[in-house]
């Protein structure tokens, strides 16, 4: 946490580094924004997906080596972002390079299952204790195919959810992700409150919003639809608003109430899995739910998702009560390199490793916040962290709201305008690699003093 003697930062201050960084960012970047021009012609908004339309413009990337990028002006960063954590592995892994290519030289596509498929579901099994798999293409498609297993096995409807959570871009989850604060309503009873347009009423009105570290809230809600929630699906640790840690036993609690009310617990660890431990948030916590989905870092680089649990619960799938299914799920290319990633690259040493870079920069950080009195604070998980610009501990949405985003978004220009590649957005969250070495990651902890010394100077 920050130090006791935090003084706030000038917001005139902070406006005008902004502004100077800004300029800076813009004019190494024109090739950039040439191209973000053209596509604009032909994409809403210019980018593949709309995250990627963050200000002050798109970074369009042309390759990637080991622990870093470079974009198409040709400037080099270290990558903190790697792909919001799907890049574990660092970037054309010379393991996953050598399987893939292999792979590919065999056929990639049949819409037949292959061999790898037993031993990738071995691992994940032995990883995260669920018996039973199958596999998506993604985060999207993993919750989904969770949320739908269980309300064939409750034989009910309703959802619960943390106020802010992302769950992937299916209309059932799509709920009080970030809501306005006009519209989030009291904090002991959210609204639910729709993503965006396009998504029926009727489908928001059976997704119930409580606030995360809040038991009694989640109560309230199994009180108020009783025998009608189907399961709770949650974030182990809230990875979309900066970090946010799971109080001293609230998942346990999570999984106890929603048991005692008939309904399943489902983790969403597309973010936590195989980053924050080799069995993500499931190991690193101590708490086992009933389903748990799963994407991004398993897969190497590759487009990659599954869904894990409970034998009685996936039985829906065997007796064919829920069709689970996709052209792509379990194939040849992904399976390659997500059984490479599994068994020789995410082992013992590499988390052993993530664990010494986190050191690093958790130490780092702290005497530069330290240092300059800054009312900041670090959070460090194996691959994933971040600076939190607020000196208390956020424990759910709220909190968040009381965090000046200028500040994160200021320290994603210095470090980007530095040589590090950040996520966009305010939650300035990173994923390290197996490739990341001590030198890169104190390049962060660097460019970040650079900023403190600015802000206070």
């Amino acid at each position: 946490m920050s130090t006791p003697t935090a003084r706030q930062v000038s917001t005139s201050r902070v406006k005008e580094l902004i502004a100077r960084q800004e300029d800076r960012f813009r004019h190494a970047r024109p090739r950039s924004q040439k191209l973000w021009q053209e596509a604009r012609e032909l994409m809403p908004r210019g980018v593949p997906s709309s995250f990627q339309d963050a200000a002050p413009q798109p970074v369009f990337v042309e390759r990637g080596r080991g622990s870093r990028v470079w974009d198409v002006d040709g400037n080099e960063y270290i990558d903190f972002h790697n792909g919001f954590g799907v890049m574990v592995v660092g970037h054309a892994h010379p393991k996953i390079v050598d399987a893939v290519s292999k792979r590919i030289g065999l056929g990639s596509h049949f819409a037949q299952p292959v061999a790898e498929v037993v031993v990738v579901a071995r691992e994940l099994a032995r990883r995260f204790g669920q018996p039973q798999w199958r596999f998506t293409n993604s985060g999207t498609e993993s919750t989904l195919d969770a949320v739908r297993i269980a309300r064939a096995f409750t034989g009910r409807q309703r959802l619960i959810k943390m106020e802010a959570s992302y769950h992937g871009h299916h209309d059932a989850l799509m709920v009080s992700v970030e809501p306005p604060p006009d519209l989030m309503g009291p904090p002991e009873e959210p609204a639910s409150v729709p993503q965006s347009e396009g998504i029926p009423p009727a489908v928001v009105e059976l997704t119930t919003v409580v606030p995360f570290n809040d038991l009694q809230a989640l109560e309230r809600a199994f009180t108020k639809h009783p025998d009608e929630v189907a399961a709770v699906i949650v974030e182990p640790a809230m990875m979309n608003v900066g970090i946010v840690l799971p109080d001293s036993g609230y998942l346990a609690g999570l999984r106890d109430t929603a048991h005692r009310h008939g309904a399943l617990l489902i983790f969403d660890e597309v973010k936590t899995g195989a980053t924050i431990a080799a069995g993500g948030a499931t190991e690193r916590f101590g708490v086992t739910p009933d389903l748990i989905a799963l994407a991004k870092a398993i897969g190497g680089g590759l487009p990659c998702g599954a869904i894990g649990g409970r034998a009685d619960v996936m039985e829906v799938i065997e007796e064919k009560r829920v069709a689970q299914m996709g052209t792509f799920n379990g194939n040849p290319l992904t399976m390659a390199a997500s059984k490479v990633t599994l068994l020789e690259i995410l082992d013992a040493s590499a988390y052993s490793h993530f664990d010494a870079l986190a050191e690093t920069l958790q130490g780092g950080l702290d005497s530069v916040i330290g240092e300059y009195e800054l009312p900041f604070h670090v959070i460090t998980l194996a691959a994933r962290g971040g600076v939190t610009y607020r000196s208390q501990r956020v424990r759910n949405y709220r909190d968040y709201l009381e965090i000046d985003k200028s500040n994160a978004y200021l320290a994603w220009l210095y470090q980007c305008n530095r040589g590090v590649l950040m996520a966009p957005g305010a939650e300035e969250n990173w994923t390290l690699s197996v490739q990341h070495s001590v030198d890169d990651v104190q390049r962060y902890v660097d460019n970040f003093a650079e900023m403190a010394r600015d802000l206070r100077s």
